[in-house]
């Protein structure tokens, strides 16, 4: 049986208590001075994995900067050499530093006895909802600075700034400064008065069904992104299109954007390159969901699964 979590009003990854501290991010000294501080924390990521502590609940591990020293005494923990500021919780600075140098034997040995580098993906339900969102927050600005090394202007190597905010080329002649940035698709959530449309892609885990989504195109609003994407998908045409709520999902970087749409109720026709099927299901079938491998709703951390909840709570 589905189990509702539709009061909640975050969602996961998403207003994790921390302040982003952007005034901080160009004062040199002050960076260092925390970076000093014994109760400074630090997020470290591996190769797009997250620092978790084995627990019932896990739990994020964000280690201190004397024990990071100790356990990676070889890793600069310095603004111009990585250690990326993600802002302050509560007065506790905290910074992510990427890993992914080191080999996975070598970087899980270091941190036996204390947690394991695991995707977030696979405990972001289970643990805290401000941890996942540090944790989240992390990974994604460490996936941007591993995808821009290099100038996307002309090619040549580029350097940290702002405290990992910027990239700014190093070829005097260019000079371009690349920010983080994150990809926008919208989700939607149709529905024809009295049923939901979910869909399944053949990659997905058996049983597994969900809302349609897709990328916003250059030009486009997101409205019109709602109306394209569903009528490419399964031939349906919307209205009434209204935004929710969104997520960040840095997986690897993009912001889901959530929305209700109305369809009339016809049966939709299926996309194949884009989808396995799609169906109308009813308030009834949802709430008999017996996650398995026979029918499962989106993933509990997901939008995805929040759009279908606040849905089935307006009965």
């Amino acid at each position: 049986m589905i189990v509702f979590h539709h009061r909640h009003h975050a969602n996961y990854y998403a207003s994790g208590g921390i302040e982003r501290a952007h005034l901080l991010r160009a004062d040199a000294q002050a960076l260092r001075r925390m970076l000093l501080q014994p109760d400074t924390r630090v997020v470290p990521v591996w190769r797009a994995r997250n620092l978790v502590a084995e627990g019932d609940p896990p739990l994020a591990a964000a280690l201190s900067v004397t024990e990071f020293r100790s356990r990676f005494a070889e890793v600069p923990l310095d603004p111009d050499s990585g250690a990326v500021l993600l802002g302050l919780v509560g007065e506790t600075a905290h910074f992510a530093v990427d890993l992914s140098a080191l080999a996975e034997e070598e970087v899980q040995a270091r941190v036996a006895g204390l947690a394991r580098f695991v995707d977030l993906r696979a405990v972001g339900p289970l643990i805290a909802r401000n941890e996942g969102a540090l944790l989240a927050y992390a990974r994604g600005l460490m996936h941007w600075h591993d995808r821009h090394r290099f100038c996307g202007a002309c090619g040549s190597p580029t350097r940290l700034g702002e405290a990992g905010h910027v990239r700014r080329c190093t070829n005097e002649a260019c000079k371009a400064s690349h920010f983080p940035r994150t990809d926008p698709a919208v989700i939607m959530l149709v529905t024809d008065g009295q049923r939901v449309l979910l869909g399944r892609q053949r990659v997905w885990p058996p049983g597994q069904h969900s809302v349609l989504a897709g990328f916003v195109e250059p030009g486009e609003s997101l409205e019109d992104a709602v109306a394209r994407e569903v009528f490419e998908e399964v031939d349906l045409k919307v209205r009434d299109v209204r935004y929710r709520s969104s997520q960040p999902w840095p997986f690897p970087a993009s912001i889901m954007l959530g929305f209700t749409a109305v369809s009339d109720a016809v049966e939709p026709k299926v996309n194949t390159d884009e989808l396995e099927t799609a169906r109308w299901f009813t308030r009834a079938e949802m709430t008999a969901c017996p996650e398995n491998e026979t029918f499962r709703l989106p993933r509990r951390d997901s939008i995805a699964r929040r759009l279908v909840e606040d849905w089935l709570a307006e009965k």
